[in-house]
């Protein structure tokens, strides 16, 4: 079974799933809040994932920032609709700018470094993958 990892925004959420043996996060897919639960109901018919990790927003002294209510109320979604799949919260400090340095990394242009789906996609990836390295 996959895990899946959500960078939750109020324009857009990144998605990233791991493979079925859970060893390589790739970005799946960026999907504006209102159509995540039919995306998600959708993929779920033909994919079996075990675990939804969801990044944390927290300010720089551990507090939740202003963007955390949303995400509360985005897990308190997918708990209503997917009772069966733990979700495990992951503090997401930085992920949007390592997602940007990984894609400036890559050799794409500013262009692509200002996509914001690409960052919202790279930094649920980069996300899924802090959660796959943990001991």
């Amino acid at each position: 079974m996959r895990l899946m990892a959500f960078d939750y925004g109020t324009k857009r959420i990144g998605i990233a799933v791991t493979d079925p043996l859970q060893i390589i996060a790739t970005g799946l897919d960026t999907v504006h809040p209102m159509h995540i639960i039919d995306y998600l109901k959708k993929y779920l018919q033909t994919e079996q994932i075990e675990r939804f990790i969801v990044g944390e927003p927290k300010q720089m002294d551990n507090t939740p920032s202003q963007s955390a209510i949303h995400v509360k109320g985005f897990v308190n979604l997918l708990k209503k609709t997917f009772p069966d799949i733990p979700i495990e919260m992951l503090d997401e400090r930085f992920t949007s700018k390592m997602a940007s340095a990984v894609i400036a990394q890559s050799g794409m242009g500013k262009k692509a470094r200002q996509n914001k789906e690409l960052v919202d996609t790279v930094s649920a990836v980069i996300l899924l993958q802090s959660y796959m390295s943990k001991p």
